[in-house]
């Protein structure tokens, strides 16, 4: 799907709170939310006068607020079109499902071998959750809203700053990337038994055969992202 040709037609916003907090921040959180719930979608340019406009702000504001999301991996800055939303090209997605893999069979490891017996039964309810929630619906922010309440039990359960930090730091590249596995028909269904199989290891005390799952469920959902964008790459969707 491309996206809209004009951030009039693609965010509603009103200008941001001069008060509240300081005013860069508002911006950043504003564009952050905008992008990681799909209002802006991956390729929609970001023109600094459409920005002033929507938001009220000066454009060393809105130039400030580009260079963070930029540096946050949500923006890109192409020669002879500027700042467009982000959209990880295949070579970046086929890495971040590598570390993917890896990092949150660890994060699953730990938090079988750390967590109370009440937060494994959270981990059950988040999967059934997701199960239930993301049945026969195509609204991909709800699906990746339900996968998040997933990963933030896990998080807490795994006990580990460490993880935390380097987790949190890949996750709105992660993000857009699970938009595009979660985007096929009956992925998400198949999701919901991959975890329910993980959450079973993991009831069973079973670190390693629930870390072996998870990253088994990780490259699973890379076969879909990864044909997608195998495909864009042929036809670019954002010409």
């Amino acid at each position: 799907m491309s996206a809209p040709n004009t951030l009039a037609q693609a965010w509603s916003s009103a200008h941001v709170d001069r008060v509240a907090a300081p005013l860069r921040e508002q911006v950043i959180s504003a564009l952050r939310a905008a992008i990681l719930d799909f209002t802006l979608r991956p390729g929609q340019r970001l023109v600094e006068r459409e920005l002033i406009e929507q938001l009220g702000v000066s454009r060393t504001t809105i130039r400030e607020a580009l260079r963070e999301l930029t540096s946050e991996g949500l923006v890109t800055v192409v020669p002879q079109r500027g700042a467009i939303v982000s959209a990880p090209s295949l070579a970046e997605a086929e890495d971040l499902y590598d570390i993917r893999a890896v990092l949150e069979s660890v994060l699953v490891e730990r938090f079988v071998e750390r967590a109370t017996d009440e937060q494994i039964a959270r981990l059950h309810d988040a999967v059934e959750y997701f199960a239930v929630t993301t049945a026969g619906t195509a609204e991909i922010r709800v699906v990746l809203d339900a996968k998040d309440k997933l990963y933030e039990v896990l998080i807490e359960g795994a006990g580990s700053p460490a993880l935390t930090n380097i987790i949190e730091g890949i996750q709105a590249r992660v993000r857009i990337l699970r938009a595009t596995s979660m985007s096929e028909p009956g992925r998400a269904e198949e999701a919901a038994e991959e975890l329910r199989s993980m959450a079973a290891a993991a009831d069973r005390r079973d670190a390693s055969e629930a870390a072996r799952l998870c990253a088994t469920h990780v490259r699973n959902a890379s076969k879909t992202a990864l044909k997608h964008l195998r495909e864009a790459e042929k036809s670019p969707a954002f010409d």
